[in-house]
């Protein structure tokens, strides 16, 4: 759990900062962009790729729920 700064020194990630949902959040989460093209394929791989990331988010969270309880 650490991240390298710019400097070549080391600086030990938060807890908060480990788990973020940052580049995943932002996918789920991002306001619509009137410059991105759009047609219905594209829209089909985006949606799929938001069930398939749901997906294994719930079985990471079922598989560490089952080996703590």
């Amino acid at each position: 759990m650490e991240n390298q700064t710019e400097t070549g020194k080391r600086k030990k990630l938060s807890f908060r900062e480990f788990f973020s949902l940052g580049e995943v959040g932002e996918y789920f989460f991002r306001k619509k962009d009137p410059n991105r093209p759009s047609n219905i394929n594209l829209k089909m791989m985006h949606g799929v790729n938001k069930i398939s990331i749901a997906i294994f988010l719930v079985a990471v969270l079922y598989l560490v729920l089952k080996r703590l309880f």
